[in-house]
């Protein structure tokens, strides 16, 4: 006798093979649990398994049933329709953190900010920098990571 749990399997991979989706199935499984359960208490089943595999296609079945009814109905998740625009004082703090971000960079000495520009912003590589400022790649690599780190202390707390 098979257990509750290769049952379960059993009917979710029927119900797979039909087309469900793994959530679909899982739910409807789940359904079928719940009916079978109560029907058993009033009722004796000869064979567990073919019952719980037929209410699981029964109930898939039924489900098509009302989505071909009623095509209009939405399936679709709050996540596909959920606006991911940030809202109006939100934007405005993140342009507050710009210029105050602006301010920091213009803050640092112009060979560095010229150095982190190129680096972060124009994406050159460190050696690509270090032709064009006549300087080695590790003093390249110092004053990206002291830029950084400067701006960084500068925008503590924003």
């Amino acid at each position: 006798m098979a257990s509750l749990e290769e049952i379960m399997a059993k009917a979710k991979a029927v119900l797979r093979r039909r087309g469900a989706s793994v959530d679909d199935a899982h739910d409807l499984v789940q359904e079928a649990f719940v009916r079978i359960n109560d029907y058993e208490r009033s009722r004796s089943v000869q064979s567990r398994e073919a019952i719980f595999v037929r209410t699981a296609i029964n109930l898939s079945l039924d489900q098509a049933r009302r989505q071909k009814r009623a095509p209009f109905s939405p399936s679709v998740s709050w996540t596909d329709i959920a606006d991911s625009t940030p809202l109006p004082d939100e934007a405005m703090l993140q342009r507050a953190r710009l210029q105050h971000l602006q301010a920091g960079i213009q803050q640092l000495n112009e060979r560095t900010r010229r150095i982190l520009l190129c680096k972060r912003l124009e994406g050159l590589s460190t050696q690509e920098i270090a032709d064009q400022e006549n300087m080695s790649c590790a003093a390249i690599e110092k004053q990206v990571a002291r830029a950084t780190l400067t701006l960084m202390k500068w925008m503590d707390g924003w």
